[in-house]
């Protein structure tokens, strides 16, 4: 029988070694972060019940949804004519469960089911692989990791001048110094179609005007039209698209502009507000981008919204969030308010690459390696290696005595910047010889000096 030729699902990757160290370094600093700032971890599982998924992403997130067939005889429920109408409706036949599509609905299930002993505001991170039945393409997969921030129970702003904090410290902490933290209130978007006569029409501005960057503002205007929006009402929409400057010339901009609107009032209050939080945390406004034409999410979100760009960088925003008012009211407890933000770990390991930021100890799996030369060296070290280890120092010993070479040759494919030596000579000194595989520098010390040094 020949060998069945090993591969893994389309859209789906391995993590070598190097990845994983870069790829936990990201996650951890932003797990930090996140601790600092008061939020608790939160895991859900894998898969949630399709009851819990379905209708929760539109249309289109029904069909990504990944489902997974009822154990047992999953047919035995199922009839012929079923089978006849079609996959989508034998698949609610013979599938109870689903891999999650995000980790917000599992977490706004997760409210509701424990809301009897959560303390509110209640203040979550969540950092795992998420599941979508999506056509395979370049930075598009169908597993991969979200890290999401959300507070919900409140609707106090200073939550989301703390986001603006928690992005400028992962970012400062990376050495990522050219970003955009993109912001705007849905409350603002709703008053610019009531400012040019067309309420009631903000999801279709939205999602036109959501292109401006990709196709131009006369093809958006075209789209507009096709919309149902009047000549004027477009006409009315060019000066308030390209209101820029400064958050407080975009506000003083906005009060005139949209003076109509008392919805677009309040948003543009709630966004003074926000920035007086963030000067108040010290942080500095210059990477805040006040953007009216910034317009994520829209079905979801309503009130602040946020994006974040990494400039002179090929990847696109490498994070996104935004202010719910009723995240858990579709499982029957209404007026939940709260605000989250979610950072995109595969988008984040693209752009440290390209701006070379990895430092180099997120790569060191391995600080020391023993040189394992006979029995008589394996003797004397071990104790020694322990003694490293009892110091939080990583280290490791070539387990089986082999040529010198060799030995180096390991560690420097791992990426070791020491090596111990230990031959008869500095056995019988009782110390031993450090080498820097950087510099080539030898030092003869002994195990108190190696911890000293290494620490």
């Amino acid at each position: 029988m020949a060998a069945q030729k090993p591969g893994i699902p389309k859209g789906t990757r391995d993590f070598g070694p190097e990845q994983m160290l870069k790829r936990t370094y990201i996650m951890d600093t932003i797990k930090e972060t996140f601790k600092r700032f008061g939020f608790q971890p939160l895991e859900t599982p894998s898969m949630e019940n399709l009851s819990v998924l379905t209708g929760k992403y539109g249309d289109e997130g029904d069909q990504l949804l990944f489902r997974i067939l009822n154990s047992g005889d999953y047919l035995s429920k199922a009839k012929p004519e079923d089978i006849e109408k079609g996959s989508k409706h034998l698949s609610s036949k013979i599938c109870d469960r689903g891999l999650r599509y995000d980790l917000t609905v599992p977490f706004a299930r997760y409210v509701v089911m424990n809301r009897g002993t959560l303390s509110f505001p209640f203040k979550r991170y969540q950092m795992q692989p998420v599941w979508r039945a999506d056509r395979p393409q370049r930075g598009r997969y169908r597993e991969f990791y979200q890290c999401d921030a959300d507070v919900v129970g409140t609707d106090s702003l200073i939550c989301e001048a703390e986001i603006v904090a928690m992005i400028n410290e992962v970012f400062e902490k990376f050495g990522i110094s050219d970003y955009n933290i993109k912001i705007n209130n849905r409350k603002i978007l709703t008053g610019i179609t009531e400012a040019i006569g067309e309420a009631g029409k903000e999801t279709e501005l939205c999602v036109a005007i959501d292109k401006l960057d990709k196709i131009g503002q006369e093809k958006v205007n075209e789209e507009l039209i096709e919309r149902g929006f009047s000549q004027e009402a477009v006409e009315k929409l060019q000066g308030i698209l390209q209101i820029k400057g400064s958050y407080e010339e975009v506000l003083s901009q906005l009060k005139d502009t949209l003076a109509s609107s008392e919805t677009a009032m309040k948003g543009v209050e709630e966004m003074a507000e926000v920035f007086e939080y963030v000067k108040a945390f010290g942080k500095d406004n210059k990477f805040l981008d006040f953007d009216v034409t910034l317009a994520r999410g829209l079905s979801y979100y309503t009130g602040a919204i946020f994006e974040v760009k990494v400039n002179n960088v090929s990847i696109g925003s490498v994070s996104g969030g935004g202010r719910y008012d009723n995240l858990t009211g579709v499982f029957g407890l209404e007026g939940m308010s709260g605000v989250g933000f979610s950072f995109g770990v595969d988008r984040l390991y693209d752009v440290l690459e390209e701006l070379d930021l990895y430092p180099n100890n997120a790569m060191e799996s391995t600080k020391v390696m023993f040189v394992n030369f006979d029995i008589e060296s394996q003797t004397f070290c071990l104790p020694h290696l322990q003694t490293l280890r009892n110091n939080e120092i990583s280290a490791e010993i070539y387990p089986q005595s082999a040529k010198m070479k060799k030995q180096m040759t390991y560690a420097n494919n791992k990426g070791i910047a020491y090596v111990i030596m230990a031959g008869s000579n500095e056995i019988a000194e009782g110390k031993m010889t450090l080498k820097n595989m950087i510099s080539g520098e030898q030092e003869l010390l002994t195990i108190e000096e190696v911890v000293d040094r290494l620490k």
